[in-house]
């Protein structure tokens, strides 16, 4: 693949992941007014047009029954709760933070790929998944400062966003599109309206309309992600996910008045050194049979995101 194409690539890249910066800006917003609950209820909600859309685009013969439904209710679980968890980070803690353990993802596929896919993890990559668990550890500093909430929400939708990777995996060549899109929405759907009387408050249109922005926003970032792909190699377009922590920091001091403390910075570069090991030795030394965290390209946290997968192997 030439180097203009990967440039290309890299740029789609980092305007997708841009808008997932200011999507979760949103989020941080909306959640310092209503439960996360709601936020996800009415972002999902208005993300059902646009994941229509997605749905009939699956021509694969067959019926809504699932091929895996154990697979699927997994899947689905995982969508509900790291969602629910995701938004909740992201208005407890300050923006670094929560990227910071959310890069933990491609550590966690790591992991999971072991049972899930019978991959074969060597000490390398072994290593690098330790060495960023202690970043973790640096981030979030137990003994020192309190463990809040918030933090283990952030860690639990990272293990959500890794299980759901690693699921698709598995089973996204077999079951179709509409499958893969379906149960999980309206699990989502399903359980979050069922709360919504416990926890509403009523919105002004401005808040209403900044609901149906995160469902836009997550859409239009995750079509940016398959021109990504489709122009540049995994290798290139995959780390572009970390200008997520740069936007984190601008935003931060902007608009909350947070600052990036040394350990955070400390603890990032750690995971983030450790996540980008593995995508080398997944992409270049050929360690990998499955390739699972070279071929995570969604942004589960996001309503209106759909699997990319799908539409690379249309092209």
């Amino acid at each position: 693949m030439s180097q203009s194409n990967n440039l290309k690539g890299a740029f789609f890249a980092f305007i997708a992941f841009s808008i997932y910066s200011s999507h979760d800006v949103i989020v941080r917003y909306l959640g310092g007014i209503y439960s996360p609950i709601q936020v996800l209820f009415f972002a999902s909600l208005m993300s059902f047009p646009l994941l229509t859309l997605m749905m009939v685009q699956d021509a694969t013969p067959g019926t809504l029954r699932p091929l895996h439904p154990r697979w699927i209710i997994l899947r689905s679980l995982t969508m509900v709760c790291g969602g629910l968890s995701g938004f909740y980070a992201f208005s407890s803690l300050p923006l670094a933070q929560v990227y910071s353990i959310l890069f933990t993802v491609p550590l966690l596929i790591t992991i999971l790929s072991i049972p899930i896919l019978g991959e074969k993890v060597g000490l390398h990559r072994a290593g690098a998944v330790i060495v960023g668990l202690i970043g973790v550890l640096i981030v979030v500093r137990p003994g020192s400062t309190e463990i809040t909430p918030g933090h283990a929400s952030a860690m639990l939708a990272a293990i959500c966003v890794a299980t759901q990777s690693v699921i698709a995996r598995k089973i996204g060549k077999k079951e179709r599109q509409i499958v893969m899109l379906l149960y999980p929405f309206a699990a989502v759907f399903i359980v979050m309206g069922a709360s919504l009387g416990f926890v509403y408050k009523p919105m002004p249109f401005f808040d209403l309309a900044a609901m149906g922005t995160i469902a836009v926003m997550g859409f239009f970032a995750a079509f940016l992600l398959v021109g990504a792909y489709r122009a540049g190699e995994a290798a290139v377009v995959a780390p572009m996910q970390y200008i997520q922590i740069v936007w984190a920091a601008i935003f931060g001091a902007l608009l909350f008045n947070e600052t990036l403390d040394l350990p955070t910075i400390i603890g990032a570069t750690v995971i983030i050194s450790s996540g980008l090991y593995i995508v080398a030795r997944e992409a270049f030394a050929g360690v990998s049979e499955n390739r699972p965290v070279l071929r995570t390209r969604s942004r589960a946290l996001s309503p209106g995101t759909f699997r990319i997968g799908f539409f690379l192997r249309r092209k």
